[in-house]
């Protein structure tokens, strides 16, 4: 099954149930202008919709860049008000793909700076090419980001190595990544889509619910509005009454492998 969108490509593998998500905009590094920033919403929120997806699978066009930043020709033609807006709206489409309860996993085949690494960070694992690099140079141009980098590098790095990697603008390759904790797998390139199709597929293979109740339940914990341990505790006895504990719990017993229908 392929949709169509401008800014890039959607196919879904309805065997496996795994959507990929391809930015395309090679020609310009697939940098995030508004209306990728949109097509990635409505590409994520059809994907969140059609039961037949069970996991996300994000990556760039090409073997240069995931997304090498915001369109930079776009941005200085706003006003400060419109810039706010965009990042308001950048925050929420991210933020939207962060509390998935469908895992998503970004394959990042080359540069993610800026936006790019924000869009990375927003995805709920991440996995690189050994060509790939991550940075947040958006001071550079007189600006903090703007698409939550702020806030996610230093709940994955560390405040201190967070605000580093900020204030000086160094780009830092994949082994460094990996290292910092900012990536899960360096791979290399020509391997990326396969080891996370593979990965993806692993995560697919155990009781759907309880997949997305652990999403939600690691989100609560970053919450302002939520106790995460509360959040556990209802997610945990919540999933007593479904058929996969019950499925779980038998093929356990019977020393079988369970097969769970997500409900």
């Amino acid at each position: 099954m392929a949709t169509s969108f401008d800014n890039l490509l959607y196919d879904l593998d309805a065997e496996s149930g795994i959507l990929t998500i391809t930015l395309n905009r090679p020609s310009k590094l697939n940098a995030l202008n508004g209306a990728t920033i949109e097509d990635i919403h409505d590409a994520f929120q059809q994907g969140f919709d059609d039961p037949q997806v069970r996991g996300i699978l994000l990556t760039g066009s090409g073997e240069k860049a995931f997304v090498a930043g915001a369109d930079i020709a776009e941005l200085a033609a706003l006003t400060s008000v419109q810039a706010q807006r965009a990042a308001e709206r950048g925050q929420d489409v991210f933020c939207k793909i962060e509390q998935s309860t469908k895992p998503v996993i970004a394959a990042i085949n080359g540069f993610a700076l800026g936006g790019g690494c924000e869009l990375a960070m927003a995805c709920h694992m991440r996995v690189a090419s050994d060509t790939a690099r991550f940075g947040q140079p958006e001071v550079n141009l007189g600006l903090p980001p703007g698409y939550g980098g702020t806030q996610r590098l230093p709940q994955l790095i560390g405040k201190g190595k967070a605000i580093e990697l900020l204030l000086t603008t160094d780009m830092i390759k994949a082994d460094e990544a990996l290292r910092l904790g900012l990536v899960n797998h360096v791979v290399p390139q020509a391997e990326l889509l396969a080891f996370c199709r593979q990965l993806l597929g692993k995560i697919l293979g155990k009781a759907p619910l309880a997949v997305g109740l652990v999403l939600e339940c690691v989100n609560a914990h970053y919450s302002k509005t939520q106790n995460g341990f509360e959040a556990e505790a209802h997610a945990f006895g919540q999933a007593f009454a479904t058929e996969d504990f019950k499925e779980g719990t038998q093929a356990f017993l019977e020393k079988r492998p369970a097969v769970f229908k997500g409900n």
